[in-house]
């Protein structure tokens, strides 16, 4: 298709049908990783009273804080691991092999036979979902067009929210059927190993990541020989890691990137993962059924994900990324007290919660959108997984912190507000990084 047929049709009639294989299966990854993750925030509760003995139950909020962070740890570490080996081995092949483990972990987890083993089996899933968000990104990333990049990347991020989504549909249902139930959902979490096979023979791997590999071993082979190197074939044979630190602007861009999403992170992980706990701690005061109110805040939160994730690509298209990015940090500041603090009937607590995830979850776009066009291709992977996974290493105490906060002020709305403020240091850093709307991915 020619450049001037492609400018007149709209963005979605000129995307080719390898492009929207891409999106299918980068969102299907990101909506069985959604799953994993959110299956876990609405079962520990009942996980922790089936695996614990009744004189520990006072504890259980701390017990539940320690295995979110468990396995926000092993997404941090996992996270790295995946960004390196898609920049070594390809997009494609680390993405099936992080389906399969965490497909395979997920459904282990059914056969916890303490708390921890359950955090032991979590902190393995964790690993397994870090490697795959990286490794999406990047593909969709180098296989979408400039101009449309941004709206890729935010309808792969709805994958997500989708995957929370059916976990709070289908919760509704499995969680009536007795204390054990908690065990089917990770059952359920096989499923997706089924993908696999579809990606296997459906997917086309980056021609972009393909010719820096070309080029990654031709400079690899000159090295050995002992030729002398030019400074892209020297770049080309430093570790991925060492890639990032090694240029001042790459370096500079690495720390920023890092500190926003320390921001997004930690706030998320320390605050909107008690969404469903604390809706269900309302109903309970007012003699209703927590569980199923914790489904239903579950599916109203994650709806109001979806709209935002994909709002938050084809806003950053339109406006750019700076001051869309700015806008829902502000936001999600200013809805936390909305939901926490400020709304007390039950209906309009769910309408509150789908609008904060709107914000707070949403935000989340602003990374598949923003990070992978802030590096070269040679190590595009691994910065997006440090910039993504890092703060993870930090954040992993945010629930810690805020299991103990609860548990202190004997609620949920002290804890949130305190570590809200976070979100003040993401808005600040935002405009430190470069506008790249429309602009070519760095070679």
């Amino acid at each position: 298709m020619t450049e001037v047929t492609a400018g007149t049709l709209p963005w979605y009639r000129s995307l080719t049908a390898t492009q929207w294989r891409t999106l299918i299966a980068t969102n299907l990854g990101w909506l069985f990783d959604g799953y994993e993750a959110y299956a876990l925030f609405l079962t520990v509760g009942p996980a922790m009273h089936s695996l614990l003995d009744p004189s520990q139950y006072a504890q259980i909020p701390a017990y539940i804080g320690t295995v979110v962070a468990i396995t926000l740890l092993g997404w941090g570490i996992g996270g790295f691991c995946g960004g390196i080996l898609a920049d070594y081995i390809g997009r494609k092949r680390t993405m099936i092999y992080a389906i399969l483990a965490y497909s395979i972990l997920t459904g282990l987890t059914a056969i916890s036979f303490n708390w921890i083993s359950f955090a032991l089996l979590r902190f393995l899933v964790g690993i397994a979902i870090g490697s795959e968000w990286a490794t999406g990104s990047s593909m969709m990333a180098e296989l979408w067009p400039n101009e449309a990049r941004g709206r890729g990347a935010g309808l792969m991020q709805c994958g997500l929210g989708i995957g929370f989504f059916l976990a709070s549909f289908i919760w509704l249902f499995v969680g009536a059927l007795g204390p054990e139930a908690w065990r089917y959902m990770f059952l359920i979490g096989i499923l997706p190993a089924l993908l696999t096979l579809w990606i296997r023979t459906s997917i086309d791997e980056s021609a972009a990541w393909q010719r820096v590999d070309a080029q990654r071993r031709e400079a690899h082979a000159r090295r050995d020989s002992g030729a002398a190197l030019s400074a892209h074939e020297q770049a080309l044979t430093r570790f991925t890691i060492a890639d990032l630190f090694a240029e001042p602007e790459t370096r500079r861009r690495i720390m920023l990137a890092f500190l926003m999403s320390l921001a997004t992170t930690l706030a998320w992980w320390g605050i909107s993962s008690w969404v469903p706990p604390y809706i269900a701690s309302v109903a309970a005061k007012a003699n209703l059924p927590g569980p199923q109110w914790a489904s239903y805040a579950g599916m109203a939160y994650n709806f109001g994900a979806i709209l935002g994730y994909a709002s938050l690509g084809f806003l950053a298209d339109r406006f750019g990324r700076k001051p869309v990015v700015m806008f829902y940090f502000a936001a999600s500041l200013l809805m936390t007290p909305v939901l926490f603090l400020w709304t007390t009937d039950l209906n309009l607590l769910l309408v509150a919660a789908a609008v904060n995830a709107f914000f707070t979850l949403g935000q989340y776009s602003w990374m598949p959108v923003w990070l992978p066009e802030l590096f070269p291709t040679r190590s595009r992977a691994t910065g997006v997984a440090f910039s993504f996974n890092a703060p993870r290493f930090i954040a992993f105490l945010g629930p810690l912190f805020a299991g103990a906060l609860i548990v202190q002020f004997g609620g949920f709305s002290r804890a949130a507000l305190i570590i809200s403020t976070i979100y003040v240091l993401g808005f600040c850093v935002a405009p430190f990084l470069p506008e790249t709307r429309g602009k070519p991915l760095p070679a």
